[in-house]
Parts: C-alpha cells; sequence; structure tokens
C-alpha cells in the first residue's frame, strides 16, 4: 500500500510554487470543469427540496413518500463521497470524474421521466451516488494541481461553490417551478452535464490509474460503511417525523447501523487497503477543520432550511418568493469570496475564521428577536452577515484542513472532509426539527396558561373577536377561540424559532475556542504545502 501511494504521490504535481506562478491552461480548463460539476451535484439537493410539493403534484404521490426523494439522493450521495478517494487511487481522477458527470447527467435526464414514486426514487439514488463522486474530487484537484501560492485564488472557488449552492437552491428551484414545470429541476443538468463530461474526458490527467489495487478492494468495508451511513443518514432524516425510536424502522435502522459501524471501523484499521483511509484524522489541523466543517454544514444546511420554513409557515411566501428573499447571502457570499481569498494571503487564517464566526453568530444573534412580522428587511443583515461569515470561514478551514495533507493522502481526506460537512447538515436538521417540534409544545402550553378565563386581557381580545365574526352571522364565540388557538400556535412556532437562533449563536461563539487549539498554518503565499 505504502509503495502504490508513493507511486501515486509521484504521479500529481507536486513542485515548487516559484516554478508554478504560471497556471498550466489545460489544468485550469479541467478544474473549472470540475468546480461545474460539483455544483450541479449540490445545487440538486436544495433545487428539489424547494419544490417537492411540486413533484408530489406531478406523480401523484403520498405525503409520506414525497419525502424519499431527497432522503434517497442523500443516503446515496453520503455513501459515495467518503469512496471516492479510493476510486480515484483504483481508476485515476479522469475516469472517476469522467464517469460520474455522465452518470449524473443520465439519472437526471431519467428522473424528468419518471411517471410515479417508484421510479423518482430509483432514479434519485443513481443520480445521488454517481453525483457523489464529484464533489471530493475537487478538493482533492485544487489542493494537489495547484502551488500553495494559488490557493488564495482556487480555495475561494470551492468555497464558494460549495456554499453558495445550496443557498441559491431555492432560488432557482423555485423560478424553474414556477416558470416552467418540475421536470426542468431536472433538465437544466443535461446540458452543462455534456459539457462536464466532454471537457473531464479530455482535460483532466492528474494522476494515472492503480488497477492492481481492485485485487485488495476491501468490499466487505464498503458494505458495512453503506449500512453504516445510509441507516445513520434514513435515522437522522426521516427520525423526527416518525416519532424517532418509537417507529420501527427507526429502531432497525439504527441498530444496523450501530453495528455496521463497527465492523467498519475494525476493517478500516485492520485491512491493508481500507475503503477509507481514517488515517487523515491523526493529521491535528485536519482534525479540527473537518470538526470546523461539520458545524458550517449544520450552519449552512440548517438556516438554508429554517428561513424557507419560517417564510412558509409565517409569512405565506410561495417557493420563489423564499428564493428571491434568500438570494441576500448568495450575493454576499459572492462577493465575499474574493476578499476572503485576498485575506487569506495577507492573515492569520484562525483569525479569518474568527471573525466568520462571529459574523455568523451575529447574524444568528439579531434572528433572536425574531417576530411574525419580519419581511425582507428585517431579515436583509442577518442574511448578508450569514454569507460574509460563510465564506470568512470555509476559505480558512479547507486551506486549514487540506493544505497540510501529502498528496498521496489528500483524495481519501478530501472525502472525509466532504462528509463531516454533509453530516453536519444531517445532525443540524434532525436536531433543528426535533428543538422545533418539541419547543414548539412547551411554548404553546405556556400561552395557553396565560389564555384562560381568568385573563382580563384574554377574555376582551376573545369578546372583540367574537363581537366581529357576530356581525357576519357567524358563530362568534367558536370562531373566537379557534382565532385565539390559532395565534397561540403562531407564536409558539416563532419561540421555537428563537430557541433555535440561540442554540446556533451559542455553538458558533463556542468554536472561536476551538479555533485557538489548531497549529498556525504556514503562510498562503509560500510554499507551505505540508508535505508537498
Amino acid at each position: 500500500m505504502a509503495g502504490s501511494a508513493t507511486a501515486t504521490a509521484g504521479t500529481m504535481p507536486a513542485a515548487p510554487a516559484h516554478a508554478n506562478e504560471r497556471m498550466d491552461p489545460k489544468k485550469l480548463i479541467a478544474f473549472f470543469a470540475m468546480v461545474l460539476g460539483m455544483f450541479m451535484s449540490i445545487l440538486d439537493i436544495q433545487i428539489v427540496s424547494a419544490s417537492l410539493a411540486e413533484i408530489q403534484a406531478g406523480l401523484s404521490a403520498g405525503s409520506d413518500e414525497i419525502g424519499w426523494v431527497q432522503t434517497s439522493y442523500l443516503i446515496a450521495e453520503v455513501i459515495m463521497i467518503p469512496l471516492s478517494g479510493t476510486l480515484a487511487r483504483i481508476i485515476s481522477t479522469r475516469y472517476l470524474f469522467a464517469i460520474s458527470a455522465a452518470g449524473f447527467t443520465m439519472a437526471s435526464a431519467l428522473a424528468a421521466t419518471a411517471t410515479n414514486i417508484d421510479q423518482m426514487i430509483v432514479y434519485r439514488v443513481i443520480q445521488g451516488f454517481i453525483g457523489g463522486g464529484m464533489i471530493p474530487s475537487v478538493f482533492a484537484a485544487a489542493f494537489t494541481i495547484f502551488p500553495p501560492s494559488k490557493r488564495s485564488i482556487v480555495s475561494p472557488i470551492i468555497g464558494l461553490i460549495a456554499t453558495l449552492a445550496p443557498t441559491i437552491g431555492p432560488t432557482v428551484g423555485g423560478y424553474l417551478s414556477h416558470a416552467f414545470s418540475w421536470h426542468w429541476l431536472f433538465l437544466v443538468n443535461i446540458i452543462p452535464g455534456i459539457i462536464v463530461t466532454i471537457v473531464s474526458w479530455n482535460f483532466i490527467d492528474f494522476d494515472k490509474p492503480e488497477l492492481s489495487l481492485f485485487k485488495k478492494f476491501d468490499w466487505w468495508g464498503l458494505i458495512s460503511m453503506g449500512v453504516f451511513l445510509g441507516g445513520l443518514e434514513y435515522v437522522l432524516e426521516e427520525g423526527n417525523s416518525n416519532d424517532w425510536f418509537n417507529d420501527s424502522y427507526i429502531t432497525i435502522a439504527a441498530v444496523a447501523s450501530g453495528a455496521a459501524a463497527i465492523v467498519f471501523f475494525y476493517r478500516a484499521f485492520t485491512v491493508d487497503f481500507p475503503v477509507v483511509d481514517l488515517k487523515a484524522f491523526a493529521n491535528r489541523n485536519f482534525s479540527f477543520g473537518s470538526m470546523f466543517s461539520f458545524v458550517m454544514g449544520i450552519g449552512l444546511y440548517g438556516l438554508t432550511y429554517i428561513y424557507p420554513v419560517y417564510l412558509g409557515r409565517i409569512r405565506g411566501y410561495d417557493s420563489l418568493m423564499i428564493g428571491e428573499t434568500m438570494f441576500v447571502s448568495g450575493l454576499a457570499m459572492f462577493f465575499t469570496a474574493p476578499i476572503a481569498g485576498r485575506l487569506s494571503t495577507k492573515m492569520d487564517l484562525r483569525l479569518m475564521m474568527v471573525i466568520g464566526f462571529v459574523s455568523f453568530a451575529a447574524g444568528t444573534f439579531i434572528m433572536m428577536h425574531l417576530t411574525a412580522d419580519w419581511d425582507f428587511y428585517e431579515l436583509f443583515i442577518p442574511q448578508i452577515l450569514r454569507g460574509f461569515g460563510l465564506m470568512m470561514c470555509m476559505v480558512p478551514i479547507n486551506n486549514i484542513a487540506l493544505g497540510t495533507m501529502p498528496p498521496s493522502r489528500i483524495r481519501g481526506a478530501s472525502g472525509l472532509f466532504n462528509l463531516t460537512r454533509n453530516l453536519g447538515g444531517a445532525v443540524g436538521l434532525a436536531v433543528i426539527n426535533t428543538v422545533l417540534t418539541n419547543r414548539q409544545d412547551v411554548h404553546y402550553e405556556r400561552l395557553r396558561e396565560n389564555m384562560d378565563w381568568g385573563n382580563p386581557a384574554a377574555i376582551d381580545q376573545m369578546n372583540n373577536m367574537a363581537a366581529n365574526f357576530n356581525t357576519y352571522g357567524m358563530d362568534g364565540a367558536s370562531v373566537a377561540i379557534k382565532q385565539m388557538v390559532g395565534l397561540a400556535t403562531k407564536q409558539a412556532i416563532i419561540l421555537s424559532f428563537s430557541d433555535i437562533f440561540l442554540i446556533l449563536t451559542a455553538l458558533f461563539l463556542a468554536m472561536i475556542l476551538g479555533v485557538a487549539m489548531i497549529k498556525k498554518p504556514a503562510p498562503q503565499g509560500g510554499g507551505g504545502g505540508g508535505g508537498h
């Protein structure tokens, strides 16, 4: 294994910075094609989630079935992401990425032709699994084909794409489903997918296949990893809606995931050629970078979820209006990316992360004071702080986690690094949904206690409402009671949102302590490739 790793390292360019001041145009073309492929794969998660209602109506699917359009994609993707590093070593980055792009494109075309929910789920599994191979490959390429002196350019690009795609997903999805139909959520991938496939096949030439490693491939490790991660993703995605361990399927998935995890970790540390190289976590900066990536996944996917829930349930926005409101964060990221890239060469990366976490925490702190009347303008500053904070964090996190890894380990490490962000998102969504449900019940009970017959203000409000409804010939008393229950429920939901923002504020402020525990990274502009 060591010998083959060395051979691989030898094929992946790691020349001194002074010899690489000029970027190879061929590598640049290949890199930007890979970035486009990654963008499509990540965007596909949110672009579909914003328009599940339209897909449900188009396929005549039940409310308990439509969630699997997302869950099946996420489960398949989360299995492929860590596996991609091993596959890249065996068949090379060129073949892996070209096959992934072609397969993702074909699966997108099939999804657009689905006529029932069963077909859609099968096509989404294929789409998620094959598309998942494109995401880590971009991170690995960025840190192997370009010298450290160019990371201030390439790192903001991949950081921007990784965070911008989920953020603008609701906007793109809402527009496509309104202007055309839900089929275009998938058809939009076809032309870019063909371009990415052709360009990646012709221009990617970063490494060579090591087909001899296929003989040592750990099939039991792959199976155990699939059950472990797939079961975990299922539990996190479906747990809250199915009442967690009171549901037999959730319990079975949790037990299977736990048992498979034991097998997976045992084989990962004992076989000659593990399906995932966990030794990357021996690198202190990579371990902390992965932890930060996990937390950023919570912030990225959690807030991309909670803002639309508020705008939809409280403000009554449709998917297009939600997308237009959420677009502010995307613009903030877009304009912050070049600033973050420039600062990464001038400033201690740890200080950049502190600024990013403080900005993120400031945005969620403002949102703690949320009311039912908040609209685009009240959400404007929190969204700018969120977008700015995300980019100020993601650029240094990418550099800290992957910038010190040796070339022989970077492909496997990239898969693990991206996995932590996805798992962070899954854990964050599960916690957010659970807290929203539980805290809503708590707040409703407290509000109801204050709306009894002994509260003069409540009695006056209800009498006024009843009198108003009586003038329209309605049963004023019963309608007023329903209205009061609705008001209490709405306020309970808003208070539960405030609880979520309080938790997120505390989480991101706590990350500042974690920043103090990592080693000072080498300057970006120098030759600090850490293993190069």
